[in-house]
């Protein structure tokens, strides 16, 4: 046998019962027995999720008659201190965190684009134009019926004979189901981790001021979506915008008002693009819904991407169907708290 100096064999960690050995003499040719542990690598990607979960060592006793097997102690440093090996390990686990989460923010995460000043400088600039039409050049002819179809909708004006527009009601009430659908798809996986703009203020304008309030978010918005926990799924406002229950009434709601204006017959229709022609507010309405139907299939997207769900792309061209292929999305995607459950602890990010 090949002769090293300060040979030693140490033995530790798993207990095998040994046969009574009989003594042998001091040798200094004693063979150096070094057991290497294989890491099975994991899936790569950054995970979206933070399990409280945490892997800890299990100790063990010694007993006469019994070995326990480990790594080389000529691997280990002094006490108290990682080894070298487990350094080493540690530092590629970091740098494989560091390549993926860098890789996401430059759009693998979902949309990453976004984060590129001159797409926002762009979408500011849309904004910015879409802000002076409404203000200055929108048609603006009927003041006053406006306020009056306004009370109206909100139930202020008594039944004085005068029945609304079917088309009209339909839209009203549609757009005021866009907000909750824009905050379950933001909610968690929209929001930025790179800024301190936080999401739900825009959300909450957006009830009033729809995709003109929350354009600005998407200026500043910039990917990745920080981590969460099991925690933060099982509390309010994320336990109400996850549950099934919640898509099931907005798909059913959204489906509902589009029959009801599908139904409607062609005067309603006539008068509809006649309103549309002369009334600001119906006007801006029209253009709310179009620009909360044209943004919406892009956050289908970045949501689909940051749950990891392959086998939702079939519902990425209906996202293109204004609200039905958004609603009928949030109905079918896998819930963060089943994501969460089959995750295992041991999940690691490699490079």
């Amino acid at each position: 046998m090949a002769s090293s100096s300060s040979t030693h064999l140490v033995l530790t960690c798993a207990h095998v019962p040994l046969a009574p050995l009989a003594r042998l003499p001091p040798s200094p040719h004693v063979a150096r027995i070094t057991l290497a542990s294989i890491n099975r690598g994991a899936r790569a990607g950054s995970p979206l999720f933070v399990s409280s979960a945490a892997c800890r060592p299990v100790g063990a006793r010694r007993h006469r008659g019994e070995a326990q097997i480990c790594r080389d102690s000529s691997l280990q440093g002094p006490p108290g201190a990682d080894s070298p090996a487990q350094e080493q390990e540690d530092k590629k686990k970091s740098e494989a965190v560091a390549t993926a989460a860098a890789r996401i923010a430059s759009g693998g995460g979902g949309g990453g684009k976004l984060s590129d000043w001159t797409t926002s400088a762009l979408i500011f600039g849309i904004w910015a134009g879409l802000m002076y039409y409404v203000f200055q050049l929108a048609p603006n002819q009927t003041p006053y019926r406006d306020t009056y179809f306004l009370q109206k909708l909100l139930n202020l004006k008594g039944d004085d004979g005068f029945r609304m527009n079917d088309v009209l009601v339909a839209l009203w009430y549609i757009m005021g189901i866009w907000p909750l659908v824009y905050s379950m798809l933001l909610l968690p996986t929209g929001r930025s981790s790179k800024s301190n703009i936080p999401v739900w203020p825009f959300l909450v304008l957006s009830c009033i001021g729809g995709a003109y309030a929350l354009i600005p978010y998407f200026v500043l918005w910039k990917p990745p979506p920080p981590a969460i926990d099991e925690d933060e799924i099982e509390q309010w406002p994320l336990k109400f915008l996850e549950s099934k229950l919640t898509a099931g009434v907005v798909f059913a709601l959204g489906i509902g008002l589009i029959i009801y204006a599908g139904k409607a017959g062609g005067e309603d229709w006539t008068e509809f693009i006649r309103y549309f022609r002369e009334s600001k507010f119906i006007h801006a309405t029209c253009l709310d819904f179009t620009l909360l139907s044209a943004f919406s299939p892009f956050w289908v997207y970045n949501d689909m991407t940051a749950r990891r769900w392959k086998n939702g792309s079939w519902l990425l061209p209906l996202a293109l169907i204004p609200f039905v292929g958004p609603s009928l999305y949030l109905l079918l995607r896998p819930s963060l708290s089943s994501l969460l459950a089959s995750a295992s602890p041991s999940d690691e990010i490699q490079k």
